[in-house]
């Protein structure tokens, strides 16, 4: 089977843009996330313990999570461009995405636990419609993103087969 897989190419071409895609719809699902984040006070605790601004906090979260988009385009590929399955490898890493990252940091690597109760359970939530919310605007950003061989236009220039027969004004 894995031979199958590896002939029929699921790593994505130079033209395909994966991480590029992943930022791209990583930072759009940042708006859902935030939201989440700010009707369950989820940013208040982060913002005593460090001392710093609601703001500032925001920007370190929507940035965290634009890696975690880069790490979801460049883990699934090809395989995260399905507009049918998409919005479940997004709310699974999502999931997977606070298992590994606010849990220890937040949770087990202070001398106390930062986030209870339904600050908690709206980091949880964030995070959850965040992976979702990437799933399903993955592909839809990564179709207007992906470059054909005859999509490469630098003004009235064309490039591949048809630049020779096309003729330009010249002024």
């Amino acid at each position: 089977m894995l031979s199958m897989l590896q002939a029929h190419g699921l790593d994505a071409g130079p033209t395909q843009r994966p991480l590029l895609a992943g930022a791209a719809a990583g930072v759009l699902a940042d708006i859902p996330a935030l939201a989440v984040l700010v009707a369950f006070r989820s940013l208040d605790a982060p913002t005593q313990f460090t001392g710093t601004s609601p703001a500032i906090i925001a920007l370190a979260f929507s940035g965290l999570l634009l890696i975690g988009g880069l790490i979801y385009g460049w883990l699934f590929q090809r395989a995260a461009n399905d507009p049918r399955g998409g919005w479940l490898f997004g709310l699974s890493f999502g999931f997977v995405l606070w298992m590994v990252g606010p849990v220890p940091l937040l949770q087990w690597l202070p001398p106390e636990p930062i986030l209870r109760g339904y600050p908690a359970a709206g980091l949880l939530l964030g995070l959850l419609l965040w992976g979702l919310a990437l799933g399903i605007t993955f592909p839809s950003v990564h179709r207007r993103l992906h470059a054909g061989l005859g999509d490469r236009r630098t003004g009235s220039e064309r490039f591949g087969p048809d630049a020779a027969t096309t003729h330009t004004k010249s002024r």
